[in-house]
């Protein structure tokens, strides 16, 4: 049997491979950050039929570690099509394994999103009507960070903003933007035709494509959570969100959905600006009313499982989509995405994934179509 993370993404390390029937292994912490939850690796050698089990055995004392209670593991023969296995949590550690059909699986905390897929992505949009690259920045280590405009007509006034991955495992969140993208390239949606009469779109597919690719949970090459530095963003520690709060301040912004992945919650929701000190009743009703839609459009969204409410002027600033509530005065939504599934329409088989989280974005922009004009 051999055991490999050294790809995009990976992160494991073995302890002991000796006994198939019980591997132990280790989730890597995030350079520079004691943050770790992300695992993803590749076995070989398995014998088909044969029962194989893994035990990652510092799960206790990862960064979430309530979250792994009713957490399955994601696993895929080919890194096409991805399936859930069997898993538990017992002392301190997450355990699951399987009889495999194939002599080689790869396993991760949730179905990743490859920077070869994000690049053919890039490519897949530019070549849309009215897409263009509007700058691009660059991580700590130089990787591209792409900010992507859509405009297709001279009356559009209002700027819609989206952007994913902050927090680079959660990989959901650019399968999201892979279904804003993939809904761009229908030429006969009239709803999508009638939001982008009114508003142009700027899509940032990959915040921390650093973290992503060195199988980070939680932070950037410096160890930086980019989720609470819009307040101290800097060119040393943060140049990712330095880059696209200039790009806002130049362009402006009407809507802002800052898309993420939680590892406790098995639901899809959002969380507002309730706790902004410029919070005002117009902001409330937008807010209100943009999730009563969402969840009368019958998206896998719901409303009465989240975070907390911040209570009135005690918002963190730190957090993007509050200090881009606060600057803008507009609405601004966090979208946090289950590691899990989402238990309102439960799937055993894939729980929350790519293909979900994709139309997920494509519901969404509906509802931005239907409430565009009403922004301001």
């Amino acid at each position: 049997m051999k055991i490999s993370s050294d790809f995009d993404s990976g992160n494991i390390l073995v302890q002991d491979a000796s006994d198939p029937h019980k591997v132990l292994l280790a989730m890597r912490k995030d350079l520079n950050s004691d943050h770790f939850q992300w695992f993803h690796f590749h076995v070989e050698g398995l014998t088909p039929g044969a029962r194989h089990d893994f035990s990652i055995t510092n799960a206790g004392q990862s960064a979430y570690s309530h979250a792994w209670t009713g957490y399955n593991a994601a696993a895929s023969y080919d890194q096409q099509t991805w399936f859930r296995v069997p898993s538990r949590f017992d002392n301190g550690a997450l355990n699951f394994g399987l009889e495999p059909e194939h002599e080689q699986i790869w396993f991760a905390y949730f179905e990743p999103y490859s920077r070869e897929r994000h690049a053919a992505l890039i490519e897949r949009a530019l070549a849309l009507p009215g897409v263009e690259l509007q700058a691009s920045g660059r991580s700590i280590e130089g990787r591209d960070i792409e900010l992507l405009r859509v405009h297709r007509h001279g009356s559009a006034n209002r700027k819609v903003w989206i952007i994913a991955q902050q927090h680079p495992g959660e990989h959901m969140a650019e399968w999201f933007m892979e279904g804003i993208i993939e809904r761009l390239g229908d030429s006969t949606d009239s709803e999508l035709d009638s939001l982008l009469q009114q508003a142009d779109l700027y899509l940032v597919p990959n915040m921390n494509p650093d973290g992503a690719f060195r199988g980070h949970l939680r932070t950037n090459a410096a160890g930086q959570d980019l989720n609470r530095a819009w307040q101290s963003a800097s060119a040393e520690r943060s140049p990712e969100v330095l880059f696209v709060q200039q790009a806002m301040r130049e362009i402006g912004v009407d809507l802002f959905l800052d898309i993420h992945g939680d590892e406790e919650i098995p639901h899809v929701f959002t969380a507002g600006c309730e706790g902004n000190p410029g919070f005002t009743p117009r902001l409330e009703a937008l807010e209100s009313e943009f999730r009563q839609r969402l969840v009368d459009s019958g998206a896998e969204f719901q409303t009465r499982f989240g975070y907390p409410r911040s209570a009135p002027g005690q918002a963190n600033l730190n957090l993007a989509c509050n200090a881009v509530g606060q600057e803008f005065d507009c609405l601004s939504f966090t979208l946090e995405m289950p590691f899990k599934d989402h238990d309102d329409t439960p799937n055993p088989r894939t729980g929350w994934n790519g293909q979900r989280s994709m139309k997920l974005a494509a519901d969404m922009l509906g509802v931005v179509g239907q409430m565009v004009d009403r922004l301001r």
